[in-house]
């Protein structure tokens, strides 16, 4: 028999000492992507920004594991010299490792004031978030998670080009619990109808790829609680300016 799943499931109940690492990783990357965007300027390209998150995290005493940006209205997340430019969002997703854990977020910045449409588009994907952190919780089914997002979304302005997606993440970014299936990486979500337990670590995330201001995300990594949840590295999730 093959047991992979029944090992991988081993390690989807973190330790406290566990989550502490993994909430440390999470405040360092926010921190360094916070820094990151507000030190960006008209004219930085995405491989000089990339380089200045490097370093941020380095410092801090993390490991730099990845960066994936895009500015203005490109979906492109590799590094290139695209420069910023007036008025364009940025949108910055890092992993960084801290003691072997792993943490996995995506923050927004823009280059000048938001307008109504950037603060309504954000609004939209942070509605979808706050739906799925309503339905965490030990005890509750990542399914009732899913089903309560995708309805939010479906009903969203942007829904034709919005995704949701939820994974369980620690040593790497996506581990068990295992909710949502080849979407967008190849594994089953064998665990979706399994009730949460407390210890269980989660990414949530809400991506919309617009056709005119690009692409706008929130991805953020919380731990079930018997409660609910605890966010990790909540800071930043709205629009974070850039250097005037």
């Amino acid at each position: 028999m093959d047991a992979t799943h029944a090992l991988e499931r081993l390690r989807a109940i973190k330790r406290p000492e566990e989550l502490q690492k993994l909430k440390l990783a999470s405040e360092l990357i926010t921190d360094s992507m916070l820094a990151t965007i507000a030190a960006a300027r008209e004219g930085s390209t995405k491989i000089e920004i990339i380089e200045r998150l490097r370093r941020e995290e380095t410092n801090r005493g993390l490991h730099f594991e990845y960066c994936l940006l895009t500015l203005g209205a490109s979906h492109n997340r590799a590094a290139s010299l695209q420069a910023w430019e007036k008025g364009e969002v940025l949108s910055i997703d890092s992993g960084g490792n801290h003691c072997g854990y792993i943490g996995d977020l995506c923050r927004m910045g823009v280059l000048g004031d938001p307008d109504a449409e950037l603060e309504d588009l954000l609004a939209e994907v942070e509605s979808i978030q706050q739906t799925a952190f309503a339905k965490i919780k030990a005890g509750a089914a990542a399914s009732e998670m899913i089903a309560a997002a995708e309805e939010v979304l479906q009903s969203s302005p942007s829904a034709a080009f919005t995704d949701f997606f939820c994974h369980g993440m620690g040593l790497i970014s996506h581990e068990a619990p295992f909710l949502m299936t080849n979407h967008p990486v190849a594994y089953e979500g064998k665990d979706a109808d399994q009730p949460l337990e407390a210890g269980m670590v989660i990414s949530v995330e809400t991506t919309m790829l617009h056709p005119k201001r690009g692409f706008i995300k929130l991805e953020d990594t919380l731990a079930v609680t018997n409660g609910g949840y605890e966010m990790f590295g909540n800071s930043g999730r709205g629009w974070n300016l850039g250097a005037a």
